[in-house]
């Protein structure tokens, strides 16, 4: 199991990465960071996982973003993790940003899902034993959950801080600026503050723009975006049609054949000929999109291939948006309505 060889990281990893702020707070995030959602569970092979961390971590990608229930099945990439903790990274603690979440359904009950206390700290408990942690740098909450009392599910996250399970709590898919500002004056209110909101943002997905950026922006609370790529439909994969080795094609889960229709795929051209125009490619056109926004702090990839990686690192290279591009944009994406 494993490449076998002692892993010793590039000593100018640093050097490869621009990092921000996130937030008010005092912790830099790298304007890139590795998710772990599709590509860490028990169908991607070992050594497979292994090249892609040390990929990310040799050109400074220092925030691996991981949730109980990423894998197949729950729980594989957290324990594939822990797997590849002891190999590698137990030495490296301290220079890793280490997240996780909880929120979704991991395991069958009433207990296994959702905000309540209960079912928060229980899940914590349990990724800390996969990953073979003693704490995580980032816990979230995984999503809203209207059935419990948000004094409740701030109060657990209040709880974690201060028990030294998590340094910093954040949550996720909140997208109302009511939410955000409860959730951060409640947990103010408890001693903690709330370091970042993890939404989805990306070209086709705009929810985040509807007040949730600006509340985060005022409030001092950081932004990661997941799918800024937008599961792949923003790179150059689906151009000419349904590659067989796509995600669409091999893990319909979340993204279908189906939500790649005539009419995206046409805004996905013309997206790329403007990358083109940018000298740049549209995947890395895309991450820029999503990082022009003082409200992110970090966009989260996902890699099959370390040459993904190497290819979204060239993203912090982009040319900065002129009002030309974005006006060009703006009328691809609301060609047709998004």
């Amino acid at each position: 199991m494993g490449e076998g060889a002692t892993y010793t990281p590039k000593t100018n990893r640093y050097d490869c990465m621009k990092y921000r702020r996130c937030g008010k707070s005092g912790l830099l995030l790298p304007m890139l960071s590795l998710g772990l959602w599709h590509n860490f569970g028990d169908i991607t092979p070992v050594d497979t996982q292994q090249r892609l961390l040390r990929t990310a971590f040799d050109n400074g990608i220092t925030y691996f973003d991981l949730a109980n229930n990423y894998g197949p099945p729950y729980g594989a990439a957290e324990r594939n993790f822990g797997y590849h903790m002891d190999r590698d990274w137990h030495t490296h603690r301290d220079e890793l940003i280490i997240a996780t979440k909880a929120g979704y359904d991991m395991w069958p009950g009433p207990y296994g899902n959702n905000g309540s206390k209960k079912y928060l700290i229980a899940s914590l408990d349990q990724s800390l034993r996969r990953m073979h942690l003693e704490y995580v740098d980032i816990f979230y909450h995984h999503r809203p959950d209207p059935d419990t009392p948000l004094e409740e599910t701030m109060d657990a996250l209040t709880q974690i801080v201060k028990s030294g399970k998590a340094l910093y709590v954040g949550i996720s898919n909140y997208y109302t600026p009511s939410q955000i500002e409860t959730a951060a004056a409640l947990l103010q209110g408890n001693g903690v503050e709330l370091l970042v909101n993890q939404v989805r943002y990306s070209m086709f997905s705009r929810d985040a723009e509807n007040g949730a950026l600006d509340s985060m922006k005022r409030l001092g609370i950081g932004g990661v975006a997941f799918a800024p790529l937008h599961s792949g439909m923003l790179t150059d994969k689906y151009i000419h049609g349904l590659p067989a080795d796509s995600r669409a094609m091999r893990d319909p889960r979340y993204l279908k054949p189906c939500d790649i229709t005539s009419e995206k795929l046409d805004k996905i051209r013309q997206l790329n000929e403007l990358a083109k125009k940018r000298e740049q490619s549209l995947a890395q056109m895309a991450l820029a999109w999503v990082l022009r926004s003082g409200a992110i702090s970090s966009a989260l990839i996902g890699a099959s291939r370390t040459e993904q990686i190497l290819e979204n690192m060239q993203a912090l290279d982009s040319p900065a948006f002129e009002n030309a591009d974005n006006q060009i944009i703006e009328e691809i994406l609301m060609k047709g309505g998004l």
